[in-house]
């Protein structure tokens, strides 16, 4: 069940809603991103990123799997498995290692990770609907 929903109109207001999710957001949070292509996801991310303290350039971890930001004392990981063929191949880069209590992750595609993957703290989805985004979380 969702306790949240938002909508969102243009690429600010992603970002903006990244803040907000980010106020809530403590080590430990495995963060689920769902949603079509292009619906948003690094988006929100970005916004969480900047929330927590990251200067720099954020890029979608699209073909490395994952991207690592030291910020303060905590590491965020963005994971982005949709290039991911065999969730199997979350063992071979030791995916198990990624996730302690000094972590936040956040996952898109987390569907393509099967058991691989851990449980969520929370998860978010991301709709279109007609020349906007629906958010619930």
């Amino acid at each position: 069940m969702t306790k949240n929903k938002v909508s969102t109109h243009n690429e600010q207001e992603m970002l903006d809603l990244g803040i907000r999710i980010a106020q809530s957001l403590k080590a430990g949070d495995i963060v689920y991103l769902c949603g079509d292509l292009g619906a948003g996801k690094t988006t929100l991310s970005k916004g969480i990123l900047q929330c927590l303290g990251f200067k720099g350039s954020v890029k979608s971890p699209t073909y490395t799997l994952v991207e690592t930001y030291p910020i303060n004392n905590i590491i965020l990981q963005h994971f982005d498995l949709y290039r991911l063929s065999d969730p199997e191949e979350l063992e071979w880069i030791g995916i198990r290692d990624y996730f302690n209590n000094d972590t936040i992750s956040l996952i898109e595609w987390p569907q393509k990770g099967g058991d691989f993957l851990p449980r969520p703290t929370k998860t978010i989805y991301i709709d279109y609907h007609n020349d906007s985004r629906i958010v619930r979380w």
